[in-house]
C-alpha cells in the first residue's frame, strides 16, 4: 500500500480519533465514575495498566469494579451477577478486559449475556493504521459497525432429529433501523464520507433483503452521506486488495464478527484494535476484543494497547477530549519509538515496563 497517502499515518489516526463520538452524552463536572469489569486472564493486568495511565493522566474518573461471572437465578436462567447490573444501570458507562466463557452445557457466552442485559445493540471498531507499527498496510482508516443483538447469534436453535441441527437467523425490521440509522449518525458525527451496507441478500433474500432495504431507507434520510451496498465476499476480497477504498461499514452481526477481524488483522491484531458497544438507554461498555491469553497471565508480559484504546474511546464518549488526546499521543509516540515495547508489539518489554513508558510521557506532557 503506498505510504505516501494523501496525509501522513499520524494526521490520519488523528482525524480518525481525535473527535471520536459515539453517541452524545453530558455529564456534571468533577469526578465520572465507570464500572470497571477486568474480566478473566490477563484482564486484571490489562486493566491495572489502564487505570495506572489514566491516573497519571489525571483523568477524572473513579472505578467500580464488578465481576461479571455468570449465574443463575430464578428457574435457571443465566444472568450476570445483580451488583454487576446494578453499577452499570447507575453508571451507564463501563469497561471490560476479555472474559472467558466455560465449555459447559448450557452456559453462555459472557460477552453475549452482557449485549443482551443491557441491549448492546452496536458494535464498533476503528480500525486505523499506527505509525511505527509495521504491517503490510501502512494507510487503514475504516470503521466497522455491527449489529450485535440478534442475526446467527440470536441463540435460537434446536435439533430437529438426530443428526441435524437447525439453527435461527432472526432479523427483525427494528434491529436493522437501528442499527442503519446508527451507522449514518456515527458517519455524520466524525465526518466520515460514506457508508457501505455489507450483505449477502443474493442467497437471504428475506432476511438479508430486510437489513439491505433498512440500510437503504437510512441513506435516503442522509443524502450528505455517500451510500453503497456490497456482497460480503466481495468485501472481504476488496479488504485484502485496497482498504483504502472503504470508510464506514455497517452489517448483520455475524458478518461483522467475522470482517471486523479481518480488519483488525489489516493494522496488526486484535492486540491494538479498540471496540466499543453502544446500547439503549445511554448504556456503553469498552472493550478488549482479544483473548484471555490464560499462558501468559501472572507473568507480566500483556500487552495492554487495546484495552487502552478502546478506554480511550470511552473517554470521548464522555467528552473528555483532552485527556483522551493526552493518553492517546503518548501511546502512540511510545509504540512510535520502538524503544519499550510489548513482545507481541515487536519488543522484549515487560506490561509494567510499556505501562510506565506511556506514563511517563503523559507526565511530560503536563
Amino acid at each position: 500500500m503506498a505510504g505516501n497517502a494523501w496525509m501522513s499515518t499520524a494526521s490520519r489516526v488523528a482525524a480518525a480519533l481525535k473527535n471520536e463520538t459515539l453517541q452524545s452524552r453530558s455529564f456534571i463536572r468533577g469526578m465520572k465514575t465507570v464500572t470497571l469489569i477486568p474480566g478473566d486472564g490477563i484482564g486484571p493486568e490489562i486493566s491495572a495498566a489502564v487505570m495506572k495511565i489514566f491516573e497519571a493522566a489525571k483523568a477524572p474518573i473513579q472505578w467500580e469494579e464488578r465481576n461479571v461471572t455468570a449465574v443463575q437465578g430464578p428457574g435457571g436462567k443465566w444472568m450476570i451477577p445483580p451488583d454487576a447490573k446494578q453499577s452499570m444501570d447507575k453508571t451507564k458507562i463501563g469497561l471490560k478486559g476479555p472474559l472467558k466463557t466455560p465449555i459447559a452445557a448450557g452456559h453462555p457466552s459472557m460477552n453475549l449475556l452482557l449485549r443482551k442485559t443491557f441491549d448492546l445493540y452496536a458494535n464498533v471498531r476503528p480500525c486505523v493504521s499506527i505509525e511505527g507499527y509495521d504491517t503490510p498496510y501502512t494507510d487503514v482508516n475504516l470503521v466497522t459497525i455491527r449489529e450485535n443483538t440478534e442475526g446467527e447469534y440470536s441463540g435460537i436453535e434446536h435439533v430437529i432429529v438426530d443428526g441435524v441441527v437447525q439453527s435461527i437467523k432472526l432479523i427483525t425490521e427494528h434491529a436493522s433501523q437501528r442499527i442503519a440509522e446508527y451507522a449514518f449518525e456515527y458517519a455524520k458525527n466524525n465526518q466520515r464520507a460514506s457508508v457501505t451496507a455489507v450483505h449477502k441478500a443474493n442467497i437471504m433474500r428475506m432476511s438479508d433483503g430486510l437489513f439491505l432495504r433498512k440500510c437503504r431507507e437510512a441513506a435516503e434520510n442522509h443524502k450528505d452521506i455517500k451510500f453503497s451496498e456490497m456482497y460480503l465476499d466481495t468485501v472481504c476480497l476488496n479488504m485484502v486488495q485496497d482498504p483504502t477504498q472503504f470508510d464506514v461499514l455497517v452489517m448483520p452481526n455475524l458478518y461483522g464478527d467475522i470482517l471486523s477481524d479481518l480488519c483488525a488483522g489489516l493494522i496488526g491484531g486484535l492486540g491494538v484494535t479498540p471496540s466499543g458497544n453502544i446500547g439503549a438507554s445511554g448504556v456503553a461498555i469498552f472493550e478488549s476484543v482479544h483473548g484471555t491469553a490464560p499462558d501468559i497471565a501472572g507473568k507480566d508480559l500483556a500487552n495492554p494497547t487495546a484495552l487502552l484504546l478502546s478506554a480511550i474511546m470511552m473517554l470521548r464518549h464522555m467528552s473528555l477530549h483532552g485527556h483522551a488526546q493526552k493518553i492517546e499521543t503518548a501511546c502512540f509516540n511510545t509504540i512510535q519509538d520502538k524503544r519499550v515495547l510489548t513482545k507481541d508489539l515487536g519488543g522484549n518489554s515487560k506490561c509494567s515496563e510499556f505501562t510506565e513508558a506511556i506514563c511517563q510521557r503523559v507526565r511530560d506532557m503536563d
